[in-house]
């Protein structure tokens, strides 16, 4: 069984949904750390600083996974039979791997 076009629409959206509200939510942990000594102390710092710059690998982690989305959406639009179709090798994307990740371009053959 192949994944529906309509139902990969419905995954995808669903997806992007979800990677924008922890954005949003995350954005107070990518905020510049305060030098302020008298506020928080020499440690205290460096952890808040070690904190933002893993918020920021997140980040974009995050956008690139939306740009994969939103190049699984254009590829939908234009080309609905073709979605599922392995990008190097023309195969079929195994079902399974389409639900796990609806953004997927290659089969298990060509990702290795």
């Amino acid at each position: 069984m192949v994944l529906a076009p309509g139902e990969a629409k419905r995954l995808l959206l669903e997806r992007r949904e979800e990677l924008q509200q922890l954005a949003e939510a995350s954005e107070e942990a990518r905020a510049p750390v305060r030098l302020d000594q008298q506020a928080v102390g020499r440690l205290s710092r460096m952890d808040a600083m070690q904190q933002q710059a893993m918020s920021r690998a997140e980040d974009g982690r995050r956008q690139q996974e939306l740009a994969r989305i939103e190049a699984a959406l254009r590829r939908l639009q234009d080309d609905p039979e073709g979605y599922g179709h392995c990008l190097s090798c023309g195969d079929l994307i195994a079902d399974r791997r389409l639900r796990l990740d609806p953004a997927i371009t290659r089969c298990i053959a060509c990702a290795h």
